[in-house]
This record gives structure tokens, sequence and C-alpha cells, in this order.
């Protein structure tokens, strides 16, 4: 039970993540959300792993090239790109189009990790495919359009995790997950803050300006999102294994439409939910295997 309550607890916390990208960007702007989420989330995380420090739980060698990339392609790109599909995509629509993640994960091992996927994985993938164009109402008129751009940015975030789900696997297998959370946490934060420095000065004035709805928003997409989200995500693969911990993919996106129904206001369609259906059997398809060899590493949904 107490699996469960997690599962279904970091559901609803990563399915929230997405009200509060969509209540951040209006006052921290594009890297300030990327910047703020992932130092609130070390605040949380900065402590554990100091104690764990403290009593010899010390990497022989820090790989620190290794996990600079991690941070890169597992906090600062895929947070930007996803806040900045949500300037132009509802909070329900960005976490149905995260959804797709083990499907992005597939096609990247496929074209950078010399993955071979079977015709059932190959037929997962299609069907996932479809979903998306029938989720977002896709027409060949749309290509320059804004909802478009936001949904390529989306799915590029989503190829962000499938990245670094497979680059973790074969270059940092057996490192510290506490060490992994952190330092990408640590290094998205800096990209954010040079994304903040980009746009220049206003945004860091903008970031000091923000009231009080704003700092629940940091402190429920960073500390609770980005620190306690990763503690439950790591002990249920801990306890449970990376298959148990995947199913959070199927949750995730549902949560996101009542979070973003109740809370926003959001619409939720019929083109949505169908879309969503044909993504969750496009995923079920693409993850499921017949053998251990073509195992796709777990992917993570927020």
């Amino acid at each position: 039970m107490k699996l469960y309550g997690a599962l279904m607890t970091l559901s609803f916390i990563w399915g929230l993540s997405f009200v509060f990208i969509e209540l951040l960007i209006p006052a921290a702007g594009i890297g300030g959300t990327v910047f703020l989420r992932c130092i609130a989330g070390a605040v949380v995380l900065l402590p554990i792993f100091l104690y764990r420090w403290w009593k010899g739980n010390r990497p022989a060698v820090l790989p620190w090239k290794r996990l600079i990339v991690v941070g890169l392609f597992n906090a600062g790109l895929p947070w930007g790109l996803i806040a900045l599909s949500q300037t132009s995509l509802t909070s329900n629509m960005a976490a149905v189009l995260n959804a797709s993640t083990p499907i992005m994960t597939g096609m990247i091992g496929v074209l950078l990790f010399s993955v071979r996927l079977q015709w059932r994985q190959w037929g997962g993938i299609i069907i996932g495919f479809a979903g998306i164009i029938l989720l977002t109402g896709f027409r060949p008129g749309q290509m320059a359009g804004e909802s478009f751009i936001g949904v390529g940015t989306m799915l590029l975030a989503a190829s962000c995790y499938g990245f670094v789900s497979h680059f973790t696997k074969r270059y940092l297998q057996g490192t510290d997950v506490v060490l992994l959370a952190l330092a990408g946490l640590l290094v998205g934060g800096a990209s954010g803050a040079v994304g903040m420095l980009w746009m220049g000065p206003d945004s860091w004035r903008q970031v000091g300006k923000m009231g009080f709805q704003t700092a629940w928003a940091v402190i429920g997409l960073g500390c609770l999102g980005s620190g306690v989200a990763h503690l439950l995500y790591y002990y249920m693969i801990e306890q449970a294994g990376a298959e148990f911990a995947s199913m959070v993919t199927y949750l995730v996106p549902v949560t996101a439409l009542i979070w973003g129904s109740v809370l926003l206001g959001e619409p939720v369609t019929p083109n949505l939910i169908y879309g969503l259906l044909m993504v969750f059997a496009g995923v079920y398809l693409s993850t499921k295997k017949k053998s251990h060899r073509n195992r796709l590493p777990a992917v993570k949904a927020g």
C-alpha cells in the first residue's frame, strides 16, 4: 500500500507541476521558471545529499562531465522547452504531450544508441504519434502557428528526457540517485540563470517582484515537483523496480487534466481524451518487450 500511495502522490505532484508552470511563467519568465524550479528543488535535496556524504556514501570518482550532460538534458533544456510550450498551450495539453516521453525514448534509442526495436514497439510509436496528431487537431496550415510550435517544443522536451534515460543507463549506471538528481538541479539552475542573463536585467527584476501566489508556485513546482518528487520516484525504483515506477507515466496526464480543469478552468475536449488514449496505447506497445535485450530504460514523467 505504501508503494501505491507513493505512486498516486507522485502522479498528483507531477500533474500539478504543469499548473504551477502556467502560474509562474507570467511572473518569472521562461529562464526564471527554470532557475527557481531547480534551486527550490536543490534546497530539498542538498541536506539529504550532505547527510549521506557525511555518512560515507561518497563516489570514488565524481563524473562531473557526465553529470553536466544529465543536468542539461534532464532539467535545463526540457524544463525551458516545457515553459516555452506553455506560453501557447494549455497545461493539460502540455501534460498529455509529455506522456509521449517513452515513445520519444524509443526513437532516440534507435537514432543515437543503436537500440533495436521489435515490430510491436514500432507499431506503438506510430500509434502514439497518431494520438498526438489527434489530440492537437493538427492541420497542414498550422505549421507556422504558435500552437504548432508549442507542440514541437513539448516533443523536444520529451526527447531530452528520452536521451538522458539512455545516457544515464549507459554511462552512469550505479551512480547514487541523490547525486544524480541534485547535480541535475544545480546544472539546470545554472542554465536557467544563463537564460535570465541573456534576456537582460529585467528578468532578474521581474523575479524580485514576485507576489505571494507566485511564491507558492515556486514552492509547489520546485520543492514538491523537483525535490520531493525525485525522492518518491527513486524510492519506488528502489523498492519495486523501474517497471512499477514507470506506471506514473499513465497517471500524470490524468491528474494534470483534473488539476487544469479544476484550478485553471481549462476545457477537457473529446480530442484530448481520444488522443490521450491513443498515446497511452502507443506507450504500452512501445515499452512492452518480449525479451530483456530490448528493454528501454525507465523514464520520468514530469
